[in-house]
């Protein structure tokens, strides 16, 4: 009774004293960690098969002197130190947890922010989580597609007689950082749409960046892709491909805007149109004499 006296009815709007937000902030962050700590320690049951996964896109040698006839180089895959396989075990277990768990800490991270929004707002919020995660994955499988075509370019700047060791992490970290990469790389055109349906851009003005967006896209993709350049055009074109159809969406978006709302017709940089017809305008009233009954500027 005590208890459920205590309980205040929630504010509509989503109201509550900081302490209130820092408790539930605490919370969820809690229910997030707990959640990628689990999904952690299993994953280390799985890690050697995880490590193998990763690792396939190089190619190995099988003996040291190994030659490949087609003049392709290859690598020996290594760790070095004792404790190097472990920390491996543990960073790969702490990837896969932090990746699996994602559907956990986003839906806390939305129920944080979720009472504060408008209604309109969750809808577009919604929409992003449900687009983002498969762009975001999407563009992490493309990574991972492209390593196989990429390292082997990388190997063949090797000097004639080298021999390449190449460690497990450093074939991890360039797989995590590819993936991250190819993964934001392909939210730019949610990015884009979210902004058109939010009224910050218009569909005209991004189709009217397309230059710049497609060299822009094009120095992204020579940065983050190995030398080859047909890696980079792996990355540009569907980058770029994602970019005109953000534009057409937010091209249809606007003109179903204009047709809903008369009001939104106008741009940021348009005029309204004046109604410049003369009216007319009625003689001045008359209030009387000055002096007795009347009004002056003395009395």
């Amino acid at each position: 009774m005590l208890k459920a006296a205590r309980k205040k009815a929630k504010d509509p709007e989503g109201r509550m004293p900081l302490t209130e937000h820092l408790r539930e902030l605490r919370n969820r962050l809690a229910i997030s960690v707990l959640a990628v700590v689990v999904i952690t320690v299993v994953a280390l049951f799985f890690a050697k098969s995880i490590m193998n996964f990763i690792t396939e896109p190089l190619p190995q040698c099988i003996e040291l002197e190994d030659a490949d006839p087609t003049g392709n180089r290859c690598a020996t895959l290594t760790q070095a130190g004792l404790t190097s396989p472990f920390a491996t075990y543990i960073k790969v277990s702490l990837m896969v947890g932090f990746v699996l768990a994602s559907p956990v800490w986003l839906y806390q991270a939305w129920g944080f922010m979720a009472p504060g929004l408008h209604k309109n707002e969750k809808k577009y919020t919604r929409a992003v989580v449900a687009v983002g995660v498969p762009l975001f994955l999407f563009g992490a499988y493309f990574a991972y597609w492209l390593l196989p075509r990429a390292i082997p370019v990388l190997l063949s700047f090797s000097a004639d007689g080298a021999e390449n060791l190449v460690s497990v992490d450093d074939i991890l970290d360039i797989t995590v950082r590819m993936a991250i990469a190819f993964g934001f790389a392909f939210e730019l055109p949610l990015v884009l749409v979210m902004l058109n349906f939010g009224g910050v851009v218009s569909g005209k003005r991004m189709l009217g960046w397309w230059r710049g967006m497609v060299v822009g896209i094009a120095i992204f993709a020579a940065a983050i892709t190995p030398t080859d350049i047909m890696s980079m055009i792996a990355l540009q074109v569907p980058v770029t491909g994602l970019y005109f159809l953000a534009t057409g969406i937010a091209l249809i978006n606007d003109y179903r805007r204009r047709r809903n709302d008369p009001e939104a017709r106008l741009g940021d940089d348009e005029a309204s149109n004046l109604d410049l017809t003369p009216s007319r305008i009625d003689g001045p009233e008359d209030i009387g004499r000055p002096g007795r009954g009347g009004y002056d500027d003395a009395t």
